[in-house]
C-alpha cells in the first residue's frame, strides 16, 4: 500500500507540474523569428494583389474565412503575422486572380486595391504577361508602361502607402521544361522592369527568382514548384521568408538570413 501510495503522489505531481507549465505557455506569446516589423501597425491593412500565385484558390463570397485568403504565400504570411502580432489588429486581403496580367490589373484596380486603402500592398504579376499568347499577348514596353502608372498613380493616390513588388520567376517544370530558355529570356525583360521600378519609386523588391534558383540546390524543381509557374506548398513557404525578410530590411527591422 506505502508503494502504491508513493507512486500516485509522483504521478499526481507530474500531472500537476504539467498543469503549470501548460498555464504558464498559455500565458506566453506566440513564439516567431520576426523582428518588430514596426511598419505593421495597430490595424493596418495588408492588400495581396497579382495573378493566380496570389489568388491561390481564395473564397470569393460568402462568410467562408477559412479561405478568404487562398492557399498560397499571401495565406501564410497573414498566418504568421497574424499569429506573431495579435494585438495589433492587423487585416489582411487577399485580391489576386488568376490569370491577370498588369492590364488586367488596371481595369479594376480602383476597386480592389485604392478603395481598400492599404497601409502595405504586395504585388505580383508578370508571368502571364509574359506567356500570354494571341489577343492577350503583350510586350514588354506595354508591360512597363502599364506598371508604371499603376505605381504612379497609387502613389498619389495613397501617399502614405509602402508597396513592396515581387519578381515574376518560372522554373523548368512540365512543358516549360523544354521552352525555358526561350521563356526566360522573355520573362528576364519583365524581371528587370520591375527593378528598374522599384529603383524608380524607391520599393522594396522581393527577387523570387533568385529564391527558386537557390532552392534548386537542395531539391529538383518539381519539388518547388509543379508546373513551373505554381509553387508548391514548399515554394510559397520560401516566398513568404523571403517577402518577410526583404520588408524588415527595407523598412526598419534588423536584416534576417535568407532562408
Amino acid at each position: 500500500m506505502k508503494l502504491i501510495r508513493r507512486l500516485w503522489q509522483k504521478t499526481l505531481s507530474v500531472i500537476g507540474f504539467g498543469l503549470c507549465v501548460a498555464a504558464a505557455a498559455a500565458q506566453q506569446p506566440v513564439q516567431t523569428d520576426l523582428g518588430p516589423m514596426p511598419f505593421l501597425g495597430q490595424g493596418s491593412v495588408v492588400v495581396f494583389q497579382g495573378d493566380s500565385i496570389t489568388d491561390g484558390g481564395r473564397q470569393r463570397t460568402g462568410n467562408d474565412f477559412n479561405h478568404i485568403m487562398g492557399q498560397d504565400y499571401a495565406y501564410m504570411l497573414a498566418g504568421e503575422l497574424g499569429a506573431a502580432f495579435p494585438e495589433r489588429d492587423i487585416r489582411f486581403l487577399n485580391r489576386g486572380v488568376s490569370g491577370d496580367r498588369v492590364l488586367d490589373l488596371e481595369a479594376r484596380w480602383a476597386a480592389d486595391t485604392t478603395a481598400l486603402k492599404p497601409d502595405v500592398l504586395s504585388i505580383l504579376v508578370g508571368i502571364n504577361d509574359t506567356l500570354a499568347t494571341g489577343a492577350r499577348a503583350e510586350t514588354a514596353e506595354q508591360f512597363e508602361t502599364g506598371y508604371d502608372k499603376l505605381l504612379a498613380d497609387t502613389l498619389a493616390a495613397l501617399p502614405g502607402v509602402k508597396i513592396v513588388l515581387g519578381e515574376p520567376f518560372l522554373l523548368p517544370v512540365g512543358k516549360h521544361q523544354q521552352a525555358y530558355a526561350a521563356e526566360m529570356m522573355q520573362l528576364e525583360k519583365r524581371q528587370k522592369i520591375v527593378a528598374r521600378l522599384a529603383a524608380k519609386y524607391h520599393l522594396p523588391e522581393v527577387q523570387y527568382q533568385a529564391v527558386m534558383d537557390k532552392a534548386l540546390q537542395r531539391a529538383p524543381a518539381i519539388h518547388w514548384s509543379w508546373d513551373g509557374v505554381h509553387p508548391t506548398y514548399a515554394g510559397h513557404w520560401l516566398l513568404a521568408q523571403e517577402w518577410l525578410r526583404v520588408t524588415q530590411l527595407a523598412w526598419g527591422a534588423p536584416a534576417i538570413a535568407a532562408p
